[in-house]
């Protein structure tokens, strides 16, 4: 069996390595190594607005204006999270701030 992965686009083995990235001879699709040997490892790689990989610990901020659904707490854009702790789910941060703790989808955040 190949280590190199089939394409995720057009499913076919056709694919090479090329620097970092897998590419696909077939479609010329192109994906990054790092990020399959993680979904291999198990473990899923969240990344923020700019494409910055996340980790537990980490401190971010809020890139907008999100309003609590049932409640009338808004989080303001500029607000600085600190101690994040990745989650498996849709809404792949979990974070404790003054207002409560909230989860949060990692495409309203930005690594500080």
């Amino acid at each position: 069996m190949s280590a190199i992965p089939v394409c995720p686009l057009c499913s076919m083995e056709n694919t090479y390595p090329d620097a970092e990235n897998f590419v696909c001879a077939d479609c010329g699709h192109e994906w990054p190594m790092v990020a399959t040997a993680a979904a291999e490892e198990g473990e899923a790689v969240v990344k923020d607005v700019n494409g910055t990989v996340l980790q537990d610990g980490d401190a971010v901020v809020l890139i907008k204006d999100l309003k609590v659904k049932g409640s009338s707490i808004t989080l303001k854009q500029g607000t600085k999270v600190k101690s994040i702790r990745l989650v498996g789910g849709d809404h792949e941060v979990d974070c404790r701030m003054d207002a409560g703790n909230f989860m949060l989808k990692a495409c309203f955040l930005k690594k500080a």
